[in-house]
């Protein structure tokens, strides 16, 4: 068994992930759901570490054998680029995959609104990209790279963990930046980016109180800044920056937020209802002088009603987003009943 019989099986069923483990046949990830790959039989804990250990280079096997963790990218030619999570389960070795295409998507492939070319056409600020793994984050964030690519000249630098998407210098200069072989650190590549004259920042993820203070600093500092978190939505984007500070400094982090923060991204991918690929359904919050008031007064309970209201600034709950793509007939009842964190409210928008 040869991964890359594996990973051209990815890309021939249009998967998302591959899932090697011990125990189990490869699976493979397509449209949100794992499926077992027939013809092959389950793997060993050799089998695994065999796999594993051919696709890594001496230093990746150094670091994952003191750290039991890895992350990386291996580019395969003709085929595309994959991000590898190497780890150990009950003493073997197991590995995820997933498929990183070498053609970038356009905004407008990815059925994203127009709301989020305006967020990109920010020359300051903060944009933050949220939502579960898998959820088309890292893919979003590409694009609205290369959308300022294609259109206006500044120097990007992007801090990756690992490089997925790779960008070609066109009207924009790009340096991407990747941890443990570019630089230490989300906090140490921020600290010294200042010197490096960039016009925008991509953070590939906003892990912790360093790397999220760094973060305000630059966008306060005229620079338009990218990150993303793990939430579900809107109101716990902003929860859980402004949490991670010490209570004695959450009023001026705050304060900082209302000024700097210029929209927020909600996303889930959901299988469409023909079983052709999945449809992403999405929340926008943008900044309007209201929501502002209320992040620096700490009225955050009241956002997700003006996101409700407003339509007219580009809003949209992600509840409003479900029941517009059911009324359309793209996905099923199921699956948006199933992924609503308020059904009752679903139920008053879909057209059943």
């Amino acid at each position: 068994m040869q991964l890359k019989d594996l990973l051209n099986l990815m890309v021939e069923k249009k998967a998302s992930d591959l899932h090697i483990t011990v125990g189990l046949s490869p699976q493979l990830r397509i449209d949100g759901r794992l499926v077992v790959l027939d013809g092959y039989p389950p793997l060993t804990p050799q089998d695994t570490k065999e796999l594993v250990y051919k696709t890594l280079t001496e230093q990746q096997r150094e670091v994952f054998e003191k750290k039991k963790e890895l992350d990386a990218s291996i580019g395969v030619k003709d085929l595309g680029r994959f991000r590898i999570n190497v780890y150990r389960q009950r003493g073997s070795i197991g590995m995820a995959v997933r498929l990183i295409p070498f053609k970038i998507p356009g905004l407008d492939e990815l059925g994203l609104p127009k709301v989020v070319k305006s967020f990109a056409d920010k020359t300051s600020g903060l944009v933050l990209i949220t939502g579960a793994t898998g959820s088309g984050k890292s893919t979003t964030l590409a694009s609205m790279i290369e959308y300022i690519n294609s259109k206006r000249s500044c120097h990007i630098i992007s801090i990756e963990d690992p490089i997925e998407y790779l960008h070609r210098h066109k009207k924009s200069t790009i340096n991407q930046r990747e941890l443990g072989v570019d630089t230490g650190s989300f906090q140490e590549a921020i600290k010294h980016v200042f010197r490096q004259d960039p016009n925008i920042v991509l953070i590939g993820e906003l892990r912790d109180l360093e790397t999220i203070r760094g973060a305000l600093t630059l966008a306060e500092t005229g620079h338009l800044i990218f990150g993303t978190l793990h939430t579900i939505d809107a109101v716990h984007a902003i929860n859980r920056i402004t949490d991670v500070f010490p209570p004695y400094q959450q009023q001026q982090v705050r304060m900082q937020l209302s000024m700097v923060l210029v929209g927020i991204i909600v996303q889930q991918l959901i299988p469409r209802k023909d079983a052709k690929g999945r449809v992403v359904a999405i929340e926008i919050m943008n900044m309007v002088p209201a929501i502002q008031n209320l992040i620096r007064e700490n009225n955050l309970h009241q956002i997700y009603s003006l996101i409700q209201m407003g339509k007219k600034y580009d809003m949209c709950t992600m509840n409003q987003s479900f029941a517009d793509l059911y009324n359309k007939g793209i996905i099923t009842w199921e699956e948006a009943f199933s992924r609503s964190t308020n059904p009752q409210e679903l139920i008053s928008l879909a057209k059943r």
